[in-house]
């Protein structure tokens, strides 16, 4: 079994910045990637960036060039800095991992973006 837990969703202004942490507890052995979903009201869960270990990354479009996701693989953990934050990024961000196959879910940490 592998539990995520995330730290650093917060308020902030449209312009702003924000740094997201997810760390891993638990075996992450055959890690083969991990990332972060975000789920805004009234929507599905959506994509946002993944990375492996390898350090191949991954990003959804509307987040491109603002967001950057880093895998700490010494500490199990994984990182998102997002920038030039927009009202759109408002959701709440959930980190996974995927270990053999089997994906796992953090409990989520919100992040509003409004002045």
């Amino acid at each position: 079994q592998v539990q995520l837990l995330e730290s650093g969703g917060d308020w902030v202004r449209p312009g702003g910045s924000l740094r997201l942490d997810c760390v891993a507890s638990g075996s992450i052995f055959g890690l083969s990637s991990m990332g972060w979903f975000r789920q805004l009201p009234g929507k599905q869960r959506e994509f946002v960036a993944s990375v492996t270990p390898g350090g191949t990354t991954n990003y959804a479009d509307s987040v491109k060039d603002r967001f950057i996701v880093s895998l700490q693989k010494a500490k199990n953990s994984v990182i998102l800095f997002m920038n030039s934050l927009k009202r759109e990024d408002t959701a709440v961000y959930y980190c996974y991992s995927r270990v053999l196959s089997s994906d796992y879910w953090g409990q989520g940490t919100q992040v509003t973006v409004s002045s």
